[in-house]
């Protein structure tokens, strides 16, 4: 294997570029960090799911296929990671919903990947796993264990592992564990040469691969066909509208919180933004101006009080603790990890008795509706309420102005119920 002499320069190039992953998910797309918090837990919940024997024997509704929804989420990096999880009767494969044994391996699988922390325990526990010959079970679960040890297992998908063979001029096939170990073996590597360039987070490495895997970022330009340049051009334009589309969604989503923190204020209440949000501003409003100085103390363990800060707006009673009123802000993708904090919150603060709700854009309903009618929180009877982000635009300044408590809000909620 010899390392092409341009990957400095190729590096220089994925960084600089405003539409590239490097910008787009790995430094500026916030729902990448809530993501992490998201995935562990959901993780978690695959484990308790399959202990107690309710997994079920498809992926549809299981909490794994809540798990791949998190991931496919983030950008388009991880764009069907899910698909080698759908349960295939035919082929019989991923072979861990029907045979006990394959989902009780997998279950001690993700649990050691859960607690342990060193590099030669992940790896020997991927050894191990690859021992047992589950048929369909491959290194697309590293996307999944990336999420949990981002900095010692890179993520695989087909674009990464194409874009790993044209780069390092290799021919790593993509569905086996041993051949995942070794282009782990040389990223690590490569990683750890140029730490100060990227990021000790493998997740940057692994963007570059892929901008390369799927044609975005050539690195022997002047040999280019000209069909080959057409179709990078195209490629590029359509990037181009990806990110300005992404760029207006997240003004929108800026637009409701702030909305949600006038609201909450108005009404006497103490309001937060997210811990990472906390700096933003709408139309010459700053989120700092209205919030509250400090987030208080809850009686939750370390990983949902992380979960919880992660809400988009929530509302304090005035000079206490207790949350009357949480706010998920949905917008193209973040869905799943916004019910799953409400959820968490919800099950770590029964005795606050919050008001959950979902504002979400009025294309999205729909999808929002058969979301909440899932299985898994159906069974949970979350009482989640819904708002379009048309009726919050429109009635903010009369709520501000007419209401007395957050049930004010329940004048322009829907219900599943």
């Amino acid at each position: 294997m010899m390392l092409n002499s341009s990957l400095p320069s190729l590096i220089t190039r994925y960084k600089s570029d405003p539409e590239s992953v490097y910008k787009t998910w790995f430094v500026e797309n916030e729902e990448r960090l809530k993501a992490f918090r998201s995935i562990r837990r959901g993780v978690q919940q695959v484990v308790s799911d399959i202990k107690q024997k309710t997994f079920g024997n498809d992926f549809k509704g299981s909490s794994l296929e809540f798990v791949l929804s998190c991931i496919t989420e983030q950008k388009e990096v991880f764009e069907g990671a899910a698909h080698p999880f759908y349960w295939k009767p035919k082929l019989r494969i991923p072979d861990i919903y029907e045979n006990e044994k394959n989902k009780q391996a997998f279950a001690v699988f993700l649990e050691n990947c859960l607690t342990l922390q060193k590099e030669d325990q992940l790896i020997r526990e991927i050894i191990l796993l690859d021992q047992k010959n589950i048929k369909g079970l491959g290194p697309a679960v590293a996307s999944i264990v990336y999420f949990l040890h981002p900095t010692i297992i890179p993520p695989c998908n087909t674009a990464i592992v194409k874009g790993f063979n044209a780069l390092f001029q290799e021919k790593r096939k993509l569905g086996s564990w041993k051949e995942y170990l070794a282009m782990r073996e040389v990223l690590v590597k490569i990683n750890r040469e140029h730490s100060r360039e990227l990021s000790t987070d493998l997740g940057a490495l692994a963007g570059l691969l892929y901008e390369v895997g799927v044609g975005n970022l050539s690195f022997n330009a002047e040999a280019m066909k000209e069909a080959d340049r057409a179709r990078l051009e195209e490629k590029l334009r359509r990037r181009h509208r990806e990110v300005v589309s992404e760029h207006e969604q997240e003004n929108l989503h800026t637009e409701m919180q702030w909305h949600l923190l006038k609201i909450g204020s108005a009404l006497g209440y103490e309001v937060m933004p997210a811990s990472n949000d906390r700096s933003r501003s709408y139309d010459g409003n700053d989120f700092s101006f209205l919030s509250r100085s400090d987030f208080p103390k809850l009686d939750t363990d370390p990983d949902t009080l992380g979960t919880i800060r992660l809400v988009d707006v929530l509302w304090f009673d005035k000079g206490s603790s207790k949350i009357v009123g949480a706010f998920e802000v949905e917008k193209s993708t973040s869905i799943y990890s916004g019910i799953l904090r409400l959820n968490d919150l919800a099950c770590s603060l029964q005795e606050h008795k919050t008001a959950l709700y979902l504002i979400i854009p009025d294309q999205r309903e729909r999808e929002v509706l058969v979301q909440l009618n899932r299985p898994s929180f159906k069974s949970q009877d979350l009482p989640i309420r819904y708002i379009l982000f048309s009726d919050l635009r429109t009635h903010c300044d009369a709520l501000c102005k007419l209401g007395e408590s957050h049930h004010i809000m329940e004048k322009i909620a829907k219900s599943i119920r």
